[in-house]
């Protein structure tokens, strides 16, 4: 007795438990990010706030940095000595978890210490968490040309010379650049049998597949990180979705304000579209947290101007809602490793974005995207943890598109923070990692308003003259950048054994959760082989990725949850949506999903949904596939 009164002592000091209220319908809260312009009741923003520089080191200041220290480390131990003796803040958390979310915890109120090069520095620290296995990356740098954009991008457009330059860099998973490497070589030994001299003339229809790109927005509040620092989730997107992924370094706040990354991200797409001439369609727009709101921002730019629209999107854990009107930032701010923006203009990421704007733009669906109108977009796939204090925004975005007709599968984690995807010692990480797969290679090119199309000859020839050059290097698993040089990188990749132990974890046993079996086909050995897209023809069937019969260690929730209901549908549901979403203890077998013989998603039949799942599906009406440990 004394152990559980001491545990719900300690926890109950530390920990924001929410207030059992009778909560409206998920419909009347939507009701409050119709109107750009209009700020919800529960608005936590300060439209009084300015950029201010609140750091100025005093020597009489110095006694501040010990303290902090001292009060970080007892709170540290503190967290780690209830985690042994009283378990987790959530109960599948690990040490690491533990300790990770009690360092960052309440770290804005100490904001006056630091300035933002100390900031971006302590954000760029890398080592603390172990990188994913190699792969190849090809830094970039490109001039920004005008590009004679409409809407809110004319001014900023009209101003570019071609001497502003933006940088990148192309992130390619081993196993797909030595297909390619493979494909280019059997191309050209094509090409030199035929006389032909001229390089953009080489005959490339000998090479199939491999056809996605992935333009990749990183996170950091606007104000920080970089493409090189998101390594540990652009590398793996590449290797489980086998696509070519760039990732942007868009200008950061408060030297650059709103719109100005927004353009950046414009520009770096119409680079891709028009520049090396990838088919929009071929197109999947990624990012995390602010850059999933820039994704965001990008599509809802791209519909409103006229512009061809990118294939799909992948979201993790965007940041949609720059009020910070949602509850959640109340009732996960305990367990989030993203503070709370301080009571100052100083470090506060929604100021130092939006500038002498913050009125003017805060609502703005570019800047908020929660306020847009989401008819048109192209399909979802959203992912966020339960415990994040970006939770119930994300979760009314994924409500509100599925009203307006996008498809959407909106995936929630249990006991997961923020961007959970880029911690390589969570299993959740693994499965989010697994769910784009087969939302990229085999969901999408069945769902998507136009097939994605076979790379033509001039196109492969841009992407390989950007990929493929002497700036290209091996990134090592530690993130030391190994070789250098087309060269180098060529032969050591020669003598190398690609690491291929992430493709273990692909089991036909494991269920999609898109509804869509992975039916195996057979070559002339009988082995089993995995299934292509429509958009994809295996030209060499030994480089097929292969499954291994591993089962997975969470179970996921299936059948009903893994479908599109139209706007009608989603309305009926929504009116019923209970005060306090629910928990269920599944079955280790799974129900298994729909045939791809069944491509209708427009309805859901609730005879065919078991038991346990049929509450959940009376309360949701997106394609939400929660995730229980």
């Amino acid at each position: 007795m004394f152990r559980d009164s001491s545990r719900l002592l300690y926890h109950g000091a530390n920990a924001s438990s929410p207030v059992v209220t009778n909560k409206p319908s998920i419909v009347t809260l939507l009701r409050d990010y119709d109107s750009p312009g209009v700020f919800p009741a529960s608005s936590r923003i300060d439209l009084n706030l300015k950029v201010t520089n609140g750091f100025t080191m005093k020597v009489w200041d110095a006694w501040k940095y010990p303290v902090f220290a001292l009060n970080k480390v007892s709170s540290l131990a503190l967290d780690v000595i209830s985690h042994h003796v009283w378990g987790p803040r959530r109960k599948s958390w690990g040490i690491q978890m533990t300790i990770l979310t009690s360092i960052m915890r309440d770290v804005s109120r100490h904001s006056a210490l630091a300035d933002i090069t100390m900031v971006r520095k302590a954000m760029g620290i890398g080592g603390l968490v172990p990188l994913p296995s190699d792969a190849l990356v090809t830094p970039v740098t490109f001039r920004v040309r005008k590009r004679n954009l409409r809407g809110i991008l004319e001014t900023s457009d009209a101003m570019e010379d071609e001497k502003r330059e933006l940088s990148g860099e192309w992130i390619i998973g081993k196993r797909l650049w030595q297909s390619l490497q493979s494909d280019y070589k059997s191309t050209r030994q094509a090409g030199e049998r035929a006389n032909l001299v001229d390089q953009a003339k080489i005959d490339y229809d000998l090479r199939k597949g491999q056809s996605r790109v992935i333009l990749y927005i990183h996170g950091g509040a606007y104000y920080s990180s970089s493409a090189a620092a998101q390594r540990m989730l652009t590398i793996p997107l590449s290797k489980y979705t086998n696509a070519r992924v760039f990732a942007v370094d868009y200008r950061l706040a408060p030297e650059t304000v709103f719109p100005g990354q927004l353009h950046d991200v414009v520009s770096t797409y119409f680079r891709l579209t028009d520049d090396l001439r990838v088919p929009p369609e071929n197109l999947v727009v990624a990012g995390d947290s602010a850059g999933g709101a820039l994704g965001l921002a990008l599509l809802l730019y791209l519909r409103d101007n006229g512009y061809t629209l990118p294939g799909g999107a992948l979201l993790f854990s965007p940041w949609v809602d720059l009020t910070l009107s949602c509850e959640s930032w109340d009732t996960n701010a305990a367990y989030d490793i993203i503070p709370t923006p301080g009571p100052t203009g100083h470090l506060h990421p929604v100021v130092m974005y939006l500038g002498d704007g913050l009125e003017q733009y805060v609502t703005h669906p570019y800047a908020s995207p929660l306020f847009g109108n989401l008819d048109g977009l192209p399909p979802m796939l959203i992912q966020c943890g339960d415990a994040e204090v970006l939770h119930d925004e994300i979760v009314l975005l994924s409500h509100k598109a599925s009203l307006a007709g996008v498809q959407v599968q909106l995936e929630t984690y249990e006991d997961a923070i923020h961007v959970f995807q880029a911690f390589p010692f969570l299993n959740l990480a693994t499965t989010a990692f697994i769910s784009c797969r087969e939302f990229v290679r085999h969901k999408l090119p069945h769902i998507q308003s136009q097939l994605p199309q076979v790379l033509d000859n001039v196109t492969e020839f841009c992407l390989e003259n950007d990929t493929d050059n002497d700036n290209v290097r091996v990134v090592r698993g530690d993130g030391v950048e190994t070789n250098s040089g087309w060269q180098e990188v060529q032969e050591q990749m020669a003598r190398e054994i690609v690491d291929s132990s992430y493709e273990a974890r692909l089991s036909p046993a494991v269920p999609p959760s898109w509804g869509l079996d992975l039916v195996p086909t057979s070559n002339s050995s009988g082995s089993e082989l995995e299934p292509t897209t429509p958009c994809v023809t295996v030209a060499d069937p030994s480089r097929v990725v292969r499954h291994t019969m591993s089962s997975p260690t969470l179970c996921r929730m299936q059948s009903a949850l893994s479908v599109f209901p139209e706007r009608s549908v989603a309305s009926q549901y929504l009116e019923d949506w209970p005060t306090h979403r629910k928990k269920f203890t599944l079955s280790p077998t799974p129900t298994r999903p729909s045939s791809p013989s069944e491509p209708s998603y427009s309805s859901i039949s609730l005879s065919n949904i078991p038991a346990f799942a049929t509450p959940w599906a009376a309360m949701t009406s997106v394609a939400s596939t929660a995730y229980l440990v």
